[in-house]
């Protein structure tokens, strides 16, 4: 039974990657590209997650913890990059401080 619903669960999350995929395509503004990218990130997490507990393992919790970093750190950079329009700023001006 469980696996059965471990399955379901992955085509759940495909399907909905897929629903992201196309918000990341055709979104109309960089915000939602940028939280679209962010939802396929953690929809990423969540399959490697469900493969693991499939093959009832625990081998896969290094490479979640580095896509979740990743991730993190992809968006803050994309979020600044459209609040700022750079993402390493040059410190020149001390009101941006």
């Amino acid at each position: 039974m469980i696996p059965v619903m471990l399955n379901v669960a992955m085509i759940i999350l495909a399907l909905a990657m897929l629903a992201c995929l196309f918000r990341l395509l055709k979104g109309p503004t960089r915000s939602d590209r940028v939280a679209a990218l962010d939802t396929i990130g953690i929809h990423v997490l969540a399959m490697i997650t469900v493969f693991s507990m499939l093959l009832d393992t625990q081998d896969f919790i290094e490479v979640i913890l580095v896509i979740g970093i990743l991730t993190f750190i992809g968006t803050t950079a994309l979020a600044r990059y459209i609040e700022r329009g750079a993402v390493i700023e040059d410190g020149g001006n001390p009101n941006d401080r």
